[in-house]
């Protein structure tokens, strides 16, 4: 086979192993318990799991750039629809949000905001009704670390606390990292923007003013159109300022005690499964300050050895379906080599 043939094929797999790389939100955890997110692979199930996480039409792990600041896209992702389900949590509580990956290459911001469903929940709601308020941010810590730095540090995890003074209700939690490895050409930025639905709960009387999705952001914003590889000594973070009470928290990784299933009804309880016991040890949260308006001292959750608990040991069934899989990728690796050979 011609070496352009056998060149150009490799390209491509480059290429679409790097867009892979982008990733997505796997799932949350609070207070231990696991929370399934929004997977692509739920596309092609017959009966899916109700998730907390929103569907996007992102297969390839994509962005929004600011040529879509003023469409749908960029409040939840790529043509988004309502998580079916919602997870629990009290004002004052952390969430950790747990990313597939993220590559160091795509350095850049963190940013978190709530957006108030109304009484019927988030399963159901308008998405261009809704109105965002800044609860958490990190953005250029120092000349060279940023947020994704931290996150990336973190397990490719982030851990959020919903502001104690939070009034209860149902919120789309909207998580996001900007990437600004290109945005020194205009509509170089990368949004990535995450949608889950939580209900808050808790004696919080706050009803932060919001901001709708697509009025976040403009594509000349200081903090969108900027060339990171020059000698930065502040970064101005896009989108509203930060609510007052914001809480900023030093990153730590969570450990997964119980798997929870996504609540479908605006009344139900939450049900968890204990999840198996792990001795892990803890992680070093990294040592730096971030640029969030309040700070706050709190101590780092011990660290799961995995995002998901495992379970004890496979059934025969499992083992065997193991081997077979494992044999047909030792063969199709082997094929794979002598097609590009």
């Amino acid at each position: 086979m011609p070496s352009f043939t056998s060149k150009s094929l490799l390209a491509v797999l480059a290429g679409a192993a790097s867009v892979a790389a982008h990733g997505h939100v796997s799932n949350i955890v609070i207070n231990g318990e696991y929370y399934r997110g929004f997977d692509s692979s739920l596309n092609y199930m017959a009966n899916p799991p109700a998730v907390v996480g929103w569907k996007a039409n992102n297969q390839d792990n994509g962005f929004v750039g600011p040529d879509a600041f003023s469409s749908a896209d960029i409040i939840c992702h790529k043509d988004a629809t309502n998580a079916k389900g919602h997870a629990v949590v009290k004002a004052g509580d952390k969430i950790s949000i747990q990313w597939e990956t993220w590559p160091e290459s795509h350095k850049g911001p963190v940013i978190d905001y709530l957006a108030n469903c109304g009484t019927s929940g988030c399963e159901t709601v308008d998405k261009t009704s809704l109105e965002f308020f800044k609860i958490d941010e990190v953005g250029l810590v120092d000349g060279q670390t940023w947020g994704s730095d931290q996150l990336i540090a973190n397990n490719n995890s982030w851990l959020v606390e919903i502001p104690p003074t939070i009034a209860p209700g149902f919120y789309v939690l909207r998580h996001e990292i900007i990437a600004l490895h290109s945005a020194g050409q205009e509509n170089g930025a990368q949004n990535y923007p995450q949608c889950i639905n939580i209900q808050v709960t808790g004696s919080g009387t706050e009803k932060p003013a919001g901001v709708k999705g697509t009025a976040l952001y403009k594509a000349d914003d200081a903090g969108i159109l900027v060339n990171i590889y020059q000698t930065l000594s502040s970064y101005s973070i896009p989108g509203p300022a930060l609510i007052e009470g914001a809480v900023s928290v030093v990153q730590s990784h969570s450990a997964v005690t119980a798997t929870a299933t996504a609540i479908t009804s605006l009344g139900d309880a939450p049900a968890a499964t204990a999840a198996p016991a792990a001795t892990t040890a803890p992680a070093a949260a990294p040592a730096v300050t971030t640029t969030a308006a309040a700070a706050a001292t709190t101590k780092p959750a011990t660290t799961a050895a995995a995002a998901q608990p495992t379970t004890s040991a496979k059934s025969g069934c499992q083992k065997r379906r193991a081997a077979r899989r494992a044999a047909a990728l030792a063969r199709r690796h082997a094929r794979d080599v002598a097609f590009l050979d």
